[in-house]
């Protein structure tokens, strides 16, 4: 079996007139040249997660505008798991840690769908609006989804623009964490309004959640104003400062290495769209962080990283404007490919 490299690409603002801003598109790991993916998948697909079952690489879940897709034979073909409602857009996915069979859907607004059958039938869950939720020019959405690796009935939701939201209970109720995250806004330097006429919108512009399974209950985020972590499921918020380590602030991604629970990995821009990005590696659980990427040059907001969940030694990471940069020999080469076409809007990308 092939390792496959995916990345999705979905519509965003500012893209330039013209460009393709839709898409699916498969690598063999460590190849050179993407090959579109639309077979069984809907026309102009968006696509802005994509999963990769652990230990079963040939099967793959994706979101797209019409709800989500599964393939069982990587990428060859797709099947959709259809969601209930009008409310298709997906944002989020995520696979129970021990429970193949249990699946977890994010949509616009602050959906939350959960299926116990692998995705043959749905629930839609009693996610409230949290208080401190930004009204924007666009709707909120579930863009990101983690479960407490020791704690598996625990389970936390970044929403852009409302903060973040839990469930203590698998699922069945939940609450909002916000308000450590609102008080933030009391310092000058952490407030931010680009769309709205709050200036607590860039605390709520919740990007990335990602947990330990070496630190049961503590949650570290990523959200436009830096990287932030709660020792206490949510209640209270500290501040990573990673403007010690990094230029640059702007946090779109945090994710835990699945080979080894105290290194991190942070994809840091400028801002939603920008010139520059970079990624930034933590071996001891985000104290201190170290410039991982190397000898690359990245021209735009750095929207994504990957790391391999068969291989330590492969990580991929994204950029908004195309760019796909991989190292399979733990960070000490990388390689850069570009989407076909001039594809722009990257959102999201796995490595088997």
């Amino acid at each position: 079996m092939v390792d496959y490299i995916y990345v999705g690409v979905g519509s965003w603002y500012g893209a330039p007139e013209g460009v393709p801003t839709h898409g699916l598109y498969r690598m063999p790991a460590g190849g050179d040249a993407w090959q579109p993916l639309t077979r069984d998948l809907p026309e102009k697909a968006e696509v802005r997660s994509i999963v990769i079952q652990k230990g079963a690489p040939e099967n793959v879940i994706v979101g797209t505008q019409d709800g989500p897709y599964r393939s069982r034979d990587g990428g060859e073909s797709w099947r959709k798991l259809a969601l209930p409602g009008d409310n298709t857009l997906v944002w989020s996915i995520l696979p129970h840690p021990s429970d193949p069979d249990t699946l977890f859907v994010g949509t616009q607004g602050t959906d939350i769908f959960r299926s116990r059958d692998g995705g043959g039938s749905w629930q839609k869950l009693p996610v409230p609006v949290p208080d401190g939720m930004v009204d924007m020019s666009f709707p909120c959405r579930v863009v990101r989804m983690a479960i407490d690796p020791g704690n598996p009935d625990e389970m936390y939701a970044g929403l852009e623009v409302g903060g973040v939201v839990r469930s203590l209970d698998g699922g069945d109720s939940w609450e909002g964490c916000n308000a450590s995250l609102l008080e933030f806004t009391k310092q000058e330097r952490l407030r931010s309004k680009i769309v709205s006429d709050t200036e607590t919108e860039g605390m709520m512009d919740s990007h990335a959640l990602t947990i330990s399974p070496a630190h049961p209950g503590t949650v570290f985020l990523a959200n436009r104003m830096g990287l932030f972590r709660s020792d206490d499921k949510g209640v209270s918020w500290q501040e990573l400062g990673i403007g010690r380590y990094s230029p640059l602030t702007y946090a779109r991604d945090v994710i835990v290495s699945p080979h080894d629970p105290n290194t991190m990995l942070a994809a840091l821009s400028v801002a939603a769209i920008s010139d520059a990005g970079s990624l930034y590696q933590s071996r001891d659980l985000g104290l201190s962080w170290q410039r991982f990427d190397q000898d690359v040059s990245i021209d735009s907001t750095l929207m994504v990283v990957a790391p391999s969940g068969s291989r330590a030694e492969r990580v991929y990471c994204a950029a908004r404007r195309g760019q796909v940069f991989g190292t399979e020999d733990g960070g000490k080469s990388w390689t850069e490919t570009r989407l076909p076409d001039g594809a722009q809007g990257v959102y999201a990308l796995a490595a088997a």
